[in-house]
């Protein structure tokens, strides 16, 4: 973890992640087995609420490095719904590992040509989600420090 905190220090961390959460955004409603995007199916704009909690978690603790006025307990509560979306993530990208290894069980003719190079692209960038999530909590330690109940209060 030491090694990814001296890869992205704090600004690039932020810019990083404002630019990778809209690619998995527009990502998630993309079909891999048909070469379309998909507006209308409710899964994808759930999983697209979630995103826009991590980027809220994101804005927060980008807020109180530099205003310490905001409140501790969105950001207390706001890592704790992180802390859930987690799983969902991981989950995210091992549906997608499963639907990339289908490609040597059925014919090559099934597949569109995009199938391996967009499939790999949504794999690295949910990979990259993960580690993005975890470094956010590594800087949320670092910037603010345990959370403390006479702190929270104030």
């Amino acid at each position: 973890m030491k090694r990814i905190l001296k890869l992205l220090p704090w600004k690039k961390f932020f810019y990083l992640s404002v630019t990778v959460l809209p690619l998995i955004v527009i990502c998630g409603f993309y079909g891999l087995y048909t070469n379309k995007f998909y507006f209308q199916k409710i899964d994808n704009y759930i999983f697209a609420l979630l995103i826009m909690v991590h980027f809220i978690f994101i804005r927060v603790l980008k807020r109180v490095g530099s205003d310490e006025s905001t409140q501790l307990n969105l950001l207390r509560n706001l890592e704790f719904a992180m802390y859930a979306i987690l799983p969902v993530y991981i989950f995210k990208l091992a549906e997608t590992l499963y639907i990339l290894l289908t490609y040597f069980d059925y014919s090559e003719q099934v597949f569109p040509k995009t199938f391996l190079p967009v499939g790999a692209f949504i794999l690295a960038l949910q990979s990259f989600l993960i580690i993005l999530t975890l470094t956010a909590f590594k800087h949320r330690r670092i910037r603010i420090g345990s959370y403390t109940l006479d702190r929270i209060h104030e």
